[in-house]
């Protein structure tokens, strides 16, 4: 069953359900939409798409921030058999125009935000026919939404789509260089729903309440649990704690999926009194989860203090493997907080050394993964994807080893791996470390060159606000908790990089402070 006919199936079971509801705190905006409405707009997206001449196989661009149009667009354009573009809401005009080049994309919907950077590019895009503007003040070079969908019917297309067929072409976010496109299938997608399912069990009585941005396969897929069960959904456009908490408390909010800063904030507000739990009616928030990077053990024995009782789940993925999922912890095993867990929902995992061998138990490698998520191809780069998709397996590039109940650990990026004076230095091994002292706040740590050692390893660090913490407490706390060879040579103070999805962006942190020994 293809996402578009999930959607179809809550319209034609659930009708007058919500099935989305939108907030923006700081403007009192609150939208929402039931899964009739929801089936009726995408189909009406879709065959205005149609008239344009979009048809299988073309392909469609999508530059906006998170809101129930993203969404339905996102489905209209799925339901003409072409493949959705959606591009990360970071880019500047160089990425826009060079993901839509490769994509070749036909049409290309943006919101307000993005009219600058698009008009800037606008001449370089020849295959674009339609521009199409979903706010309210529309450039003249561009077409409202509102007159692109006027007269289209709600009724379907009746598009036949093949589940192997490719439907949506999503570029990394681009920290290691310049943004890949990775094709993926309905088959993938299908796939995303299930594992999410199977691991979160969703019911028609939750609401996840969702956070991070759309164009990326992570929270996007998650919310794929509640489309799969017909079961609602909070798409909170501002993140700050005190509104995560009045969005679970006011509209009975069940699932929560974090990053890492936002989970840090709201301990942080809930250490300073900034917010108090008894102020709001929590006790509906059954499950928060956490994806898209490491997560500190500590944060989650502080996360406990505060809510012992409430089930919690890491997921590691990557958009090769339709986001989250491949490898996840399972909300049972609280007992193994800081592995990332065992193979996902019909995924299987290995850990292999470089000739692509099982590495013995306890032993480091690289994590490979299988299974129904696996992308289609890197995008016209057959040489990169066969570089990591071989014999069916996905050759992830991190490092990890697995314990003998079967447990995977995450351990690094093989490209982040620090190698100082012949040890091995591994940054997340340090950063946990870290993060653990009560005045740190976010942490990274970088290789810089040095002539003697090769590199050494240097501690960037963002203290938690009002910290006097200086470089001498840290290097104590370093030499009481790190064997010598794995202290930081150098302490930094400095803001954590991250990009919309949490991840460190540690080339910038290389590119910033390499030379500075």
């Amino acid at each position: 069953m293809t996402i578009s006919d999930m959607l179809a199936k809550n319209a034609e079971l659930y009708p007058d359900d919500i099935a989305l509801v939108e907030l923006k705190p700081s403007l009192n905006l609150r939208k929402e939409i039931t899964w009739r409405e929801f089936n009726d707009k995408a189909n009406r997206i879709a065959n205005a798409l149609y008239k344009t001449g979009v048809l299988k196989s073309d392909k469609v661009t999508h530059l906006m921030m998170n809101s129930i149009d993203w969404l339905v667009i996102y489905f209209g354009i799925i339901r003409t058999g072409a493949w959705a573009v959606p591009l990360n809401f970071r880019f500047n005009s160089r990425d826009i125009a060079y993901c839509t080049d490769i994509a070749e994309a036909k049409v290309l919907f943006f919101g307000e935000e993005f009219i600058e950077r698009v008009e800037e590019v606008k001449s370089q895009l020849p295959t674009v026919k339609y521009f199409i503007f979903t706010g309210e003040n529309t450039p003249e070079w561009a077409q409202n939404i509102k007159d692109f969908i006027e007269g289209a019917s709600e009724e379907s297309l009746n598009v036949i789509l093949d589940m192997d067929a490719p439907c949506g072409l999503y570029f990394t976010s681009g920290t290691t260089g310049q943004p890949k496109p990775i094709l993926l299938t309905h088959k993938n997608m299908e796939h995303a729903a299930l594992t999410e399912h199977s691991h979160h069990r969703q019911t028609r009585n939750d609401n996840f309440i969702l956070l991070p941005p759309l164009y990326h396969t992570g929270a996007k897929m998650h919310w794929f649990g509640s489309l799969y069960s017909g079961s609602k959904a909070t798409l909170l456009r501002e993140i700050k704690p005190i509104y995560i908490f009045e969005t679970v408390h006011k509209e009975k909010g069940t699932i929560v999926w974090l990053l890492v800063p936002w989970a840090q904030d709201i301990l942080v507000a809930l250490d300073k009194g900034e917010i108090k739990k008894e102020d709001y009616d929590l006790d509906q928030w059954r499950l928060m989860h956490i994806g898209a990077q490491p997560v500190p053990e500590s944060l989650i024995k502080h996360w406990k203090t505060y809510f012992p009782d409430m089930l919690y789940d890491t997921n590691y993925g990557l958009s090769e493997s339709t986001g989250p999922g491949c490898v996840h912890l399972g909300m049972e095993n609280i007992n193994k907080v800081g592995a990332i867990g065992k193979p996902g929902y019909g995924w299987q995992a290995h850990i292999v050394d470089d000739k692509g061998k099982d590495v013995a138990t306890g032993t480091v490698g690289e994590l490979i993964v299988k299974g129904n998520g696996l992308m289609k191809e890197y995008y016209k780069n057959p040489q990169k994807t066969a570089e990591v998709l071989r014999d069916g397996w996905l050759y992830t590039g991190d490092l990890a080893k697995m314990d003998c109940d079967g447990f995977i650990w995450y351990i690094d990026r093989k490209k982040d791996l620090i190698i100082t004076g012949g040890e091995n230095i591994f940054p997340i091994e340090v950063e946990e470390i870290i993060m653990g002292h009560p005045d740190v706040y976010d942490a990274a740590v970088i290789g810089i060159p040095d002539e003697r050692l090769g590199e050494i390893a240097a501690a960037v660090i963002d203290p938690k606000p009002g910290s006097s913490i200086t470089c001498k407490d840290m290097e104590d706390f370093c030499t009481r908790n790190l064997p010598k060879y794995k202290r930081p040579r150098l302490i930094l103070f400095d803001k954590i990089p991250r990009n919309p999805t949490g991840k460190i962006e540690k080339r910038k942190l290389r590119d910033k402070y390499n030379n500075l020994k």
